[in-house]
């Protein structure tokens, strides 16, 4: 006769399947949500800051896979060296933010990049190790990541699936979801997540729908950082940083 305990076993696997078998017949795919960006254009931190985190708070977050490639508009160099649109301290912040996505876990790595898009807004990005502190984040580690190969490693790795875009990426912020670009409607995401998700949708996609028809109603300028942007507007753009810091 069997023993209590295989008795137990045999109900905890069969207790198991069905939760399973159940779980399995109410889920869905998750709809992918990628954002392709770099990290000093300040529409990339606009959407990161004031767009982006509202997922997680509304239900959103539940059915996406975001994926974030902090890359953007920079240049390969035939020695696998690079060179970012508005200069080298672009390059550092792409690479940090990319050891942070690495290292972190998901909510973790979402809270630091937006502090340091957050610095970047403000026109502070120098001060961008201040997140580890603001965040109780140990930088333990991170020295190594983003000066040293890791981190370089990295950024070719986004730069590849970057470059693998179809259709290319025109500019940035580039908001991809389930494999199609939403181009200009990028703020609309959303609306095209909830399109996109086969499952019992969140309340926020319903007010999302009611909300989207309104914006329809009003022309909406979408700015961006093209990947063919000439030296006159990223110097404009730096204008633009500096004027904001006195504001803040």
């Amino acid at each position: 006769m069997a023993s209590v305990l295989q008795r137990s076993f045999s109900l905890l696997i069969y207790l198991t399947i069905i939760q399973v078998c159940l779980g399995s017949s109410n889920s869905a795919e998750l709809v992918k949500l990628d954002l392709y960006y770099e990290s000093l254009c300040p529409y990339s931190a606009n959407f990161i800051i004031n767009k982006l985190p509202i997922i997680f708070t509304n239900g959103i977050r539940d059915i996406v896979d975001l994926r974030l490639f902090p890359w953007g508009n920079a240049k390969l160099a035939s020695n696998d060296s690079f060179t970012c649109q508005h200069g080298p301290d672009e390059c550092l912040l792409n690479t940090v933010e990319a050891c942070a996505i690495d290292a972190l876990p998901a909510l973790d790595r979402m809270l630091f990049i937006e502090c340091v898009e957050t610095l970047v807004y403000k026109g502070k990005y120098t001060q961008w190790e201040t997140c580890f502190k603001k965040l109780s984040i140990d930088p333990e580690g991170f020295d190594d990541c983003y000066k040293g190969e890791e981190g370089k490693k990295l950024e070719l790795k986004y730069a590849a699936l970057t470059s693998a875009l179809k259709p290319p990426h025109e500019y940035v912020p580039w908001v991809v979801v389930d494999g199609k670009p939403l181009y200009e409607n990028y703020e609309e995401f959303i609306t095209y997540i909830c399109k996109a998700y086969k499952g019992p949708l969140p309340s926020a996609c319903k007010e999302q729908s009611f909300a989207s028809v309104r914006r329809e109603k009003t022309n909406h300028v979408h700015h961006v950082c093209y990947a063919e942007q000439t030296t006159k507007m990223s110097f404009l753009i730096k204008i633009w940083s500096f004027m904001t810091s006195w504001m803040v």
